[in-house]
């Protein structure tokens, strides 16, 4: 089941992302320290098994939303529940209104939900990260929503 974190999620999700990124202090502070706009959990039998959360990030005077992290447990993944918690979380940006969600993450497995390279829709990155920069274009998508992403701090490495 796939439903909004709630507060009391705070230390399953921290769990779930410290199992599913090997304890890399990254993906760790981003769901520390960051506010999200959307925050979602994936729930079997009592237990949070995936967590996935949209934050915004600056782009001129734009906010757009970042996917990050999108986190499973090792013993539940490839069973679709980082597929579900994408579907849900762009589902839930696109019925807000958002143009567009961003994010930093793996071309071969993002693209099954509509994410392409950023880029040549001039969304740059603060870095070069090459076709690991994408966006997913939502219905309020327009060509003139572009510019240069600046990343809160808790993503700097």
């Amino acid at each position: 089941m796939i439903r909004p974190a709630t507060p009391e999620d705070t230390a399953a999700i921290a769990e779930v992302t410290r199992a599913a990124f090997a304890g890399k202090l990254k993906a760790l502070r981003i769901v520390a320290e960051i506010e999200p706009e959307i925050s979602l959990v994936a729930e079997e039998d009592g237990s949070i098994v995936g967590h996935t959360m949209l934050s915004r990030m600056r782009m001129g005077d734009e906010r757009p939303l970042q996917l990050s992290p999108l986190s499973v447990a090792p013993s539940h993944q490839r069973r679709g529940i980082g597929s579900a918690l994408v579907v849900e979380a762009l589902r839930l940006a696109d019925a807000a209104g958002e143009r567009v969600v961003l994010l930093l993450g793996h071309p071969d497995y993002y693209r099954r939900f509509g994410f392409e390279p950023a880029t040549p829709y001039g969304i740059l990155a603060p870095h070069d990260y090459g076709p690991a920069w994408m966006v997913a274009r939502l219905s309020a998508w327009e060509p003139s929503f572009r510019g240069q992403v600046t990343f809160p701090p808790a993503f700097d490495d």
